[in-house]
């Protein structure tokens, strides 16, 4: 195995415009030696030129603009309607963008010729499922909803007058002075009087019912089963005790990430978004405010795709989740069960991907060739593009700038006007703030409040400005941390191309193994005993051992010239401390399959999804002999390791948003 460099295959890299970016070149360069301006493989990248497909340039710009929540339906309103400009002015603005150079990603170990192909041309060419902890992949194919004696029937819908349920809504919700709702049987019988005790425990949770005769006539009265504490959790006391806590289904979703697919679920189950007609046939979905934090799954999946995935929500009936697959786009919900158990993140085995790359360039050799290679040697186990953002100041830079103590720099890197594509409402509140530094007026130009920089802007206007960590912890946790984990890619990235280069693709003398969860180092007479495949490298903490070869040192450099130490990771903020931990530097994916494919119309889909197979959608028929070429490619991978990094080592090409908007802009022209 040989590695080889990727300088000659990458399509042409403008040089960034940003001073601190140019920095980060000068420090990269000064860690890891001039790499070869030319390969041994003689490696090239043709590309064909033609008018670019609007729609997909604007569903890439929808993709790109950072640090938005979806979490208010103002906020999606605002992003859908700041849609200015032609593709042609985007790609431009990519310009300003991060390759993959940028971020140390610059080594493959394969030494087939590179072909050009377009990845992710329409987010149905990107298929993920889910593969649990079982091994087993996750895939909708069952609508069936479970029932049981004790769901409620069709009947309990409309049992119950509108007077009836004004009357029980008041109640439940302490509107009242009332401390009992009586409901008069009118057709008396023992199951008229059974549906009618369903029917308010089901749609009113919290409330309980009994029967009583008065005047000679029966009546059935609800009442609260713990005073105002019901409120708190009322699921819980209209949930059976015989049934499982937590309903589990797979969701089917396009063109959404994981978080933003659940913050519409809730939305939905609250009721904020269901049409009259839903509320009028299902009073239920007024009754509780359901929130995204009820919601538990084992990892989260990209928005530009269509992914699989289990999801577990608690004491929500199959019922009510199955009737969203009438009120929702792009989504869809089934193999609906009960279990006693919600689910845990990283709990999954991994994923399976299903990959389409278009107008492909690559001979049938030289297909063959990459994909075997993919499937007995691997890829380099990069942190991929999306680590990092997508405007002209990467994460890693503000995780930097955490790490060094240094705030000012924090709130500049976040707030500062810079180059490249964003929302106009963002490009006016950072003129503001450059302008003015005044946080009050810089939230003004922000009508999405939800964005990082409204968060922290929010936080300044809080705390003052000589506050600012106080300022930056408004931003939520998880949020925070992106940017040191960041950082931390950055420098794992950077240490494994220097890796590669220095040793190849061979386990040597000071290299690191796991031994269980722990990691030791390679000693000389052991040496012969492992592969490339069993090497790992340690992400910069605390807790973790560095290789003791010259890449230890390398570390300790890069590092100092970041202004930090090495041997002292733990920062004053406990959040911010850095423990480290281990990632192996080759993967191998599994079950490898792939196929050439022609095809005429670049907007037809070419394999079926789940849902294609539900509904019973044939596979359109492809000639025989198309204008262009496509490569249909599947594998698995553990978690956390980016499916673009694989797609990299077959193609030899950037896979950056910045460069992959180039080429569609000149492809088929």
């Amino acid at each position: 195995m040989e590695t080889v460099e990727k300088n000659s295959v990458s399509l042409k890299r403008p040089h960034s415009e940003d001073g601190v970016a140019n920095a980060d070149e000068v420090k990269r360069q000064k860690i890891s030696e001039k790499s070869k301006t030319e390969n041994d493989s003689g490696q090239s990248t043709e590309t064909v030129t033609e008018q670019p497909d609007k729609s997909l340039l604007e569903n890439m710009k929808n993709e790109i603009i950072p640090n938005e929540e979806s979490e208010e339906q103002e906020d999606e309103e605002l992003e859908d309607s700041d849609e200015d400009g032609d593709p042609e002015s985007f790609a431009d603005m990519m310009k300003h963008g991060l390759t993959e150079s940028d971020v140390g990603i610059t080594k493959f170990v394969s030494s087939h010729k590179g072909f050009s192909g377009i990845l992710k041309e329409r987010y149905s060419d990107f298929v993920v499922h889910e593969i649990g902890k079982d091994g087993r992949v996750s895939h909708l194919d069952d609508f069936t909803v479970p029932v049981d004696d004790e769901d409620p029937s069709e009947e309990t819908f409309t049992v119950l007058s509108d007077e009836d349920k004004q009357r029980l809504e008041e109640l439940q919700l302490f509107k009242n002075k009332e401390t009992s709702v009586a409901i008069e049987v009118v057709e008396d019988t023992k199951e008229k009087r059974t549906v009618i005790h369903q029917a308010v425990k089901s749609l009113f949770p919290g409330l309980e019912t009994k029967t009583e005769d008065r005047d000679g006539k029966k009546y059935i009265i609800a009442y609260h089963a713990a005073g105002k504490k019901a409120l708190a959790n009322p699921r819980k006391h209209s949930w059976p005790k015989s049934r499982g806590s937590y309903c589990h289904f797979v969701l089917y979703k396009e063109n959404k990430d994981t978080m933003d697919a659940i913050n519409v679920l809730s939305k939905f189950l609250s009721g904020k978004r269901s049409t009259a007609e839903d509320l009028r046939k299902a009073w239920l979905l007024k009754a509780l405010i359901v929130k995204p934090n009820i919601f538990s799954y084992m990892g989260t999946k990209d928005k530009r795709a269509i992914t699989v995935q289990e999801i577990a929500v608690l004491r929500i009936t199959a019922q009510r989740l199955a009737h969203l697959n009438k009120c929702l786009m792009n989504f869809k919900l089934g193999n609906f069960s009960y279990k006693n158990h919600p689910l845990k993140l990283g709990e999954l085995q991994g994923n399976h991907f299903t990959v389409v790359l278009r107008n492909i360039t690559g001979t049938d050799d030289q297909i063959e060739q990459a994909m075997q290679s993919l499937r007995e040697i691997g890829f380099i186990n990069y942190y991929g593009m999306q680590r990092f953002g997508t405007t002209a100041v990467p994460t890693y830079q503000i995780g930097r700038a955490i790490l060094q103590n240094n705030w000012h720099e924090v709130m500049d890197l976040i707030l500062k006007p810079r180059p490249g594509a964003e929302k106009g409402y963002l490009v006016k509140c950072r003129e503001e703030w450059a302008k003015t530094k005044d946080p009050a007026a810089a939230l003004k130009k922000l009508p999405v409040k939800r964005c990082v920089e409204g968060q922290l802007l929010r936080g300044l206007l809080k705390y003052g400005m000589k506050n600012i960590i106080s300022a930056f912890g408004i931003i939520p946790r998880n949020n925070r941390l992106m940017y040191i984990h960041s950082y931390q890619s950055y420098v794992w990235n950077n240490m494994v191309s220097k890796r590669i280069e220095e040793y190849g693709l061979r386990a040597v003398p000071g290299d690191l193994t796991l031994k269980g969860a722990t990691a030791v180092h390679i000693e000389e007479g052991d040496v012969d005993n492992y592969t490339i495949h069993d090497v790992v490298m340690p992400l910069p903490g605390f807790d973790v051992i560095y290789p003791k070869h010259k890449i230890g040192e390398a570390y300790k450099e890069m590092l100092v010239d970041d202004n930090l130490d090495i041997n002292n990771m733990r920062h004053k903020i406990r959040d911010y401390s850095l423990s480290g931990a281990y990632r192996k530097i080759i993967i191998r994916p599994q079950n490898v399959n792939w196929e050439v494919v022609a095809y005429d119309d670049p907007r037809i889909p070419l394999f079926t999804t789940d849902l294609d197979k539900l509904e019973g959608k044939p596979l359109p028929v492809l000639p025989t002999d198309g204008k262009f070429r496509a490569l249909k490619m599947e594998f698995s991978l553990p978690p956390s390791t980016y499916a673009t990094m694989a797609i990299r080592e077959v193609l030899k090409m950037d896979t950056s948003i910045k460069n992959q908007t180039q080429l569609n802009t000149t492809w088929l022209r």
